[in-house]
């Protein structure tokens, strides 16, 4: 009724033809006798052409319209390179208006990203009939059916799990839903899928997947959207760490090689968490960066520089000689701002001296060492920063290593680098309490002779991420089967097992049952499409987002409920 082709359909093979086509009027060009319009429907933009003055009487802007007509060659000064259907036009016999516009746009379709973002995402359905974002839509379409593909044919077996669960300590707010029939209680959206994957591995399921909605409440940032986000979640019965790097890297690598923007390395190097921090400042590296920091505590362990003495010291040699004195006051300014005592430089000189104001305070020895240790040569700079926490220091290290490589533009450009990040530690010690560092699910490793034997921060888990270009894309881990381990573990934390037992009830009891050795991990669908488009915020990304402040300006949430709403759920504000 409406059409039978669309843009997609046509070519200059349709020359001729006679046509019926729909969709939204992108653009109107009135040349006195004739009058040009652009019809733009999901796939491209055709050329209308018409000698019909009163189209114009009625025709505006993004009305929709329906139209028929013969499909002819474009005059050669009207062709366009720049579209697919650049060569052709459609010469209009009888057109339909279907829905007119009856109010101002609020910007200009082509431009909507160079509007404030809250007018875009209040009408976010024009904004998503931009080339960018249609083009968006469409790439992560056809991404999830990829992804989907890959993952069945590898065996998996897809499960949706469900959306009301119970809540549960894992580490960020939940979102609570309060009960109509039971008065008082609440259902909690799920955080992640965690242990309902595991009980499908209790189950007898071998393989699971599930492109999983998981709900946070926490604050946004670039690379997270509040409320709300997509990951591709994945678990496997009896498989080891290298079994998940293993199925991870060969879809990665598909999706990567096929829609990324960039080369993609191959490499995937697996770095443990010590190292990443000690060489590169962050367990998030960007290895696109070559600068890495060299651990120095051994040079000044007994140093008379009380300055360096016992503490975390972090050094790094870089030729900056052209850069000005500003840009090292500036570095200073940034230490300083992140919490340090302050930065410490010097240069080496013609004859293999160091210059600058603390090689009066440490040895010849310690100058000799510093320089080898850092493999500086003549006319570097060796920058050394300290300090009693040591996680203060590897912070203030990453920030140096960045704003240096970014000043003397040393980072790689359009390449995908990735990078497993491997041997996590199991606790970390929060204001003289042990606490789980990661995922409490964990399994330690050494079992559990580590954990009754072994000091708890020296004990190592079988957890790790996925990095790539400095962006997280996910963590993963060797679940922890073994009730015994499971419960040892949590009282090193501080609880005992009637919390197990209370919080985590079903997978305390299906794990009384026989579970397999299990591991998975659950990379970000978000997180995946900023990188392969290249985009800065995830907001560009998803189709529906909300706003920096956790605000859906389009559907107005949240928003207040009626006094009768919140009485059937038996719930007062106050």
């Amino acid at each position: 009724m409406y059409r039978r082709v669309t843009t997609k359909d046509l070519s200059e093979s349709s020359l001729g033809k006679i046509v019926q086509i729909a969709g939204w009027v992108k653009s109107i060009r009135d040349h006195g006798k004739i009058v040009f319009i652009d019809l733009r429907d999901e796939h491209g933009v055709l050329q209308l052409k018409t000698h019909d003055q009163s189209l114009l009487t009625t025709l505006t802007k993004e009305s929709v319209i329906s139209v028929e007509g013969q499909i002819i060659q474009r005059d050669f000064d009207t062709i366009n390179k720049k579209i697919r259907l650049g060569t052709i036009e459609l010469e209009i016999q009888k057109m339909e208006v279907l829905s007119r516009v009856k109010k101002p746009l609020p910007f200009e379709i082509d431009e909507s990203f160079k509007t404030n973002e809250d007018a875009r995402l209040k009408y976010r359905y024009l904004d998503l009939r931009s080339e960018k974002m249609h083009q968006m839509i469409k790439l992560r379409s056809s991404l999830m059916f990829d992804i989907r593909k890959e993952l069945l044919d590898l065996d998996f077996v897809e499960v949706q799990t469900p959306i009301l669960t119970s809540s549960s300590p894992e580490g960020a707010r939940d979102f609570l839903v309060p009960s109509r029939l039971h008065k008082g209680m609440f259902y909690a959206l799920p955080q992640a899928p965690q242990q309902f994957k595991q009980l499908l591995m209790c189950a007898g399921v071998g393989k699971y997947f599930q492109i999983a909605p998981c709900f946070r409440d926490e604050d946004s940032r670039a690379d997270r959207s509040p409320g709300e986000f997509y990951q591709v979640d994945m678990e496997m019965s009896f498989a080891t760490q290298e079994d998940v790097f293993e199925v991870s890297e060969k879809l990665l690598k598909k999706i990567f090689k096929k829609y990324g923007k960039f080369k993609l390395d191959e490499s995937f190097p697996k770095i443990t968490f010590k190292d990443s921090m000690t060489k590169y400042g962050t367990d998030k590296p960007d290895l696109r960066n070559p600068l890495e920091f060299v651990s120095l505590d051994e040079i000044f362990e007994e140093s008379q520089f009380d300055a360096f003495r016992g503490k975390t010291v972090e050094g790094i040699a870089v030729k900056t000689s052209e850069l000005p004195r500003s840009f090292f006051d500036k570095l200073t300014e940034e230490t300083l701002k992140l919490g340090g005592k302050g930065l410490a430089y010097v240069r080496v000189l013609d004859d293999y001296t160091l210059k600058g104001p603390i090689v009066k305070f440490i040895s010849e020895k310690e100058c000799k060492l510093l320089i080898e240790k850092t493999h500086a040569k003549i006319g570097d700079d060796i920058f050394v920063i300290a300090d009693k926490d040591k996680y203060l220091c590897y912070k203030i290290a990453g920030m140096l290593r960045t704003v240096i490589a970014e000043k003397l533009d040393l980072i790689q450009k359009d390449i995908y680098k990735f990078a497993w990040i491997v041997d996590f530690p199991m606790f970390e010690k929060v204001d003289d309490k042990i606490e789980f560092s990661h995922n409490p699910f964990s399994m330690p490793q050494g079992g559990l002779k580590a954990l009754e034997t072994c000091e708890p921060t020296d004990i190592l888990a079988y957890q790790y991420d996925i990095v790539v270009n400095g962006i997280e894309l996910s963590s993963g881990a060797v679940r922890n089967y073994d009730l015994d381990v499971m419960l040892k573990a949590f009282e090193i934390a501080g609880y005992d097992s009637s919390v197990v037992k209370e919080k985590f009830g079903a997978l305390y009891t299906a794990f009384e049952y026989g579970v397999p050795p299990h591991a998975g991990i659950a990379p970000g669908l978000d997180r995946i499409m900023m990188l392969l488009l290249d985009e800065k915020s995830i907001r560009e990304v998803v189709a529906f987002p909300m706003n920096s402040k956790a605000i859906d300006v389009m559907m107005g949430a949240p928003g207040k409920v009626s006094e009768e709403q919140l009485r059937e759920i038996h719930i007062k504000v106050r």
